[in-house]
């Protein structure tokens, strides 16, 4: 048996900074860190954009039946009659 090794990413992400930040470059950053904070935005031509978010996808529709019911009247006196 061989195993098969997971392809490496080709590109790694680069490392962000604070100064890389929309932030810093534009002076409105408070703090003085020596990484990026929680609050990083990257610099972008447009201006400041808001973070990528998950996209919401519905969920197939469901059975309408259900897999399993308490029997009616009529058979539970039939089963019990």
């Amino acid at each position: 048996m061989s195993v098969v090794a997971a392809p490496q990413r080709a590109k790694r992400s680069k490392k962000v900074t604070c100064e890389d930040c929309f932030f810093a470059r534009n002076g409105l950053c408070a703090l003085n860190l020596d990484e990026a904070c929680p609050t990083y935005r990257p610099d972008h031509p447009d201006g400041l954009r808001p973070p990528s978010q998950m996209r919401f996808v519905f969920r197939q529709e469901r059975r309408r039946q259900v897999g399993w019911a308490f029997p009616d009247a009529q058979e539970q006196a039939r089963l019990h009659g």
